[in-house]
Formats: structure tokens, C-alpha cells, sequence
């Protein structure tokens, strides 16, 4: 294999020490290990950035873990739904454009990763400049993401400009990739060749199982060791339909042995929290760091995830809270109506019907009646399905496999 060189472009590429998105990072390890340069082109502030690079001019390098990272500055926005965070976009996609590449390695392959399509508009022109390999990676399909959760009018001219990058890219890219394994059919819809499509979820990292962070004292002191508990990591938003688990606990708050555990940040925490007011068997605790949260979830007895019934999500789902669980070891209780089933592939828990309170109910009670270790076969099936198919190593080189054809 000879030595190539990768530009990746993600405004919202972020590190194990900054904060999600973390997905180029990993990969950009492994590719790294491989014998690949590798650069990622990421904005300089992200909504979900928990510590913000230095910079001190327009674009600003850092290598990390042997990865080089390009920090373009881009002005901060309050909220990840805001004419601000618009704004940045478009300044990213400028700046990018006034980038200096002398001082990088001439590409022999570039990626550009969503949400924002727009930066296909620049890369494609680096492709065709250097004759590097075009890959377009789909983690969320924008602007269809914006149009069917966001409310926007397929009329906004942001929207408009995005919808002619995304065919701009389906057409261009020599690969399309995406997290998403039912998206094939919505990129034919847009143009996209069949042949183009290839299916590379969302990944675990082994090393993070040992290079964990302990939970503040302050932290395990709220969790009571007596309870069973059913918990949440992660954003507490509007997508993550979060009030009818607080629904199941209120249905359950007779039952003195169950507690439920939420656990992060979000637009939605203020109300969520109002609604539990009342109920004696809900705890919300702060976002924890990326490194502590194998050992956040060793509290739990039961792992929850729910998405909205929302039509997009028949596309399928990669979400990363999902994998953290599967990898520490632990059941899940899945309430997500989308394209596929981890959990129901995995055999690692109970799946059942979105925005259902009821559904919810049984599904912890029937843990609740399970034995630790009928619980813990559930727990191990997700962790092997995981360490098979879906470390970041494993993913790699489904990468490598496509730049290597250039």
C-alpha cells in the first residue's frame, strides 16, 4: 500500500479533547496508523464542543494524535437552530475557499462529511484540481433533515442552495457513503448512481473501555446503589422524545425499586425537568465527559434510547449513545420506530413502539422480573455484535478499501 494523503472537510469535526462530532477523529486515527496523511478541516466553534480550539488566525493548525487538523475560524452561535449557525456555514464554506494549501500535502483523496453539503462545491474543485478521489459521507441527510424535523419551507433559500449541493455531490462523488443503511434509495431519487452507495455505519472506539475517567464523587453519591436503574446518556432534545420515559416513571412511581436516570444537557432539560417535579423516582444529573460515560453507565441496570416517530428515520439510524451501550455491556431498551433494528440484530434487548409510555412500562418491568444473568447474555450479545462489526478499526478499512481505488 503506498502512502496517500487525505483532506477531510467536517465544520463539525471534533476530538476526544474538544467534544463531538467524533467520528472523523477516530477514523483519522486509524487512518493515520495505516500510513495516511491525514488532515480534517473543521470549524473552530461547534454547539457541541465541550472545549474550544485555540485560534489565532484564519485557519490554525494543530496536530492531534498524528492527525492534522485545520481549525477555521468561524464566528460562535447561540443555539444549533439560529440564523447564527447558519451564518457559519457560509463562512466556513469562504474561508475555506481563501485557504491556503501550500503548506499541505497534495491530496490523493478528499471527503467531505455532512450534515452541511455545502462545502462539496469547493472540494469537487479540489478534486478535479489534483485529480484526488471524491467521497461525500451522509451522516444526516440535509436539507431533507431540516425540511421534515425542522419545519423549514423547501422554498428557504439556504434550503434551496442545499438541495443543489446535495445532487451537486451525488453527481460528482466518485463514492457516496452514509451511516444511514436505507438512505440508497432517497440518493437514487436526487441521481446518484447505484453503484456509488456504500453503507458504513457510525463506530466504538476498544481503547476508551480502559482509558476511562472516574465519575465525581458528587455524582455516584446521587446514584443509589439499591435501585434498579434504567438510564439515559445525551442530549435531552427535542428528538429524543424523552417525556415518555418520565411518562413510564410516573406510570411506575408506586414501583419504590426502580429509578430513572437521565443523564446530559439539552434545550429540552428546563421542561423535561418541570414535568418530573412530582415524581420521586426520576433523577436528572449533568452531561458527563465522553471518557467517564463507561463508567456512568456501569450504574445502570437497563439502558434507554427513544427517537420521535418521525418519517426521516426510515432511512435507518447510527447513533452513537446506542453503541456506547451495546460496548459496555449492558441491555437496551429501545424505543425507536426507524429503517433498521440494532438491538433486534444484535439480540441485546427489548425493542418496542416510539412515543409509547405503556410500551415502555412492560418492556422495564420485564427486565425488572429478569435474573442478572438472563440481563447480562442480553448485555454480552450487543457488546460481541459491537467488537464484530463496528469498532473503528473494522471501519477503517472499509475506508481504505475505497481510497485505495483512486
Amino acid at each position: 500500500m503506498s502512502c496517500k494523503t487525505i483532506w477531510i472537510v467536517c465544520q463539525y469535526a471534533g476530538s476526544k479533547y474538544h467534544g463531538m462530532g467524533f467520528r472523523q477523529y477516530y477514523l483519522g486515527r486509524e487512518y493515520v496508523k495505516n500510513g495516511y496523511e491525514t488532515y480534517i478541516m473543521s470549524g473552530s466553534f461547534s454547539h457541541q464542543f465541550i472545549k474550544l480550539p485555540q485560534v489565532n488566525r484564519l485557519c490554525t493548525h494543530e496536530t492531534i494524535d498524528g492527525i492534522n487538523y485545520i481549525w477555521v475560524k468561524i464566528p460562535r452561535y447561540k443555539k444549533s437552530k439560529s440564523l447564527g449557525r447558519a451564518l457559519s456555514m457560509i463562512i466556513f464554506l469562504h474561508r475555506l475557499l481563501r485557504m491556503g494549501h501550500k503548506s499541505l500535502r497534495k491530496p490523493d483523496v478528499i471527503l467531505v462529511s455532512s450534515p452541511s453539503p455545502l462545502p462539496i462545491l469547493i472540494a469537487s474543485r479540489w478534486a478535479k484540481k489534483y485529480n484526488a478521489e471524491l467521497i461525500f459521507e451522509v451522516r444526516d441527510i440535509w436539507p431533507l433533515t431540516l425540511i421534515e424535523l425542522g419545519s423549514f419551507s423547501r422554498y428557504n433559500p439556504l434550503i434551496m442552495c442545499m438541495q443543489f449541493c446535495e445532487k451537486h455531490a451525488y453527481k460528482k462523488a466518485d463514492f457516496v457513503v452514509s451511516v444511514l443503511p436505507k438512505a440508497k434509495e432517497h440518493m437514487m431519487s436526487k441521481g446518484m448512481r447505484e453503484d456509488k452507495f456504500h453503507y458504513i455505519p457510525n463506530g466504538i472506539s476498544l481503547d476508551e473501555t480502559e482509558e476511562t475517567e472516574p465519575l465525581d464523587k458528587e455524582i455516584l453519591h446521587k446514584i443509589p446503589k439499591q435501585k434498579f436503574i434504567v438510564g439515559y446518556t445525551g442530549t435531552l432534545g427535542i428528538a429524543n422524545a424523552l417525556e415518555y420515559f418520565i411518562e413510564a416513571a410516573r406510570i411506575l412511581k408506586d414501583c419504590r425499586d426502580i429509578l430513572f436516570v437521565l443523564v446530559g444537557d439539552g434545550g429540552e432539560k428546563e421542561r423535561l425537568v418541570n414535568i418530573a417535579l412530582s415524581l420521586d423516582n426520576v433523577l436528572f444529573l449533568d452531561a458527563v465527559t465522553k471518557s467517564q460515560i463507561p463508567n456512568i453507565l456501569k450504574q445502570f441496570d437497563v439502558c434507554f434510547i427513544s427517537l420521535k416517530k418521525e418519517s426521516l428515520f426510515r432511512f435507518g439510524i447510527s447513533p452513537n449513545k446506542l453503541f456506547d451501550y451495546m460496548l459496555a455491556g449492558k441491555p437496551v431498551l429501545f424505543a425507536v420506530e426507524s429503517g433498521n433494528d440494532p438491538v433486534r440484530e444484535a439480540n441485546c434487548g427489548i425493542s418496542v413502539e416510539a412515543e409509547n409510555a405503556r410500551a415502555i412500562v412492560d418492556a422495564v418491568l420485564k427486565f425488572f422480573s429478569m435474573s442478572k444473568k438472563e440481563r447480562d447474555i442480553l448485555g454480552n450479545n450487543g457488546k460481541r455484535y459491537m467488537i464484530k462489526s463496528h469498532t473503528y478499526e473494522i471501519l477503517s478499512k472499509k475506508y481504505i478499501e475505497l481510497f485505495e481505488k483512486a
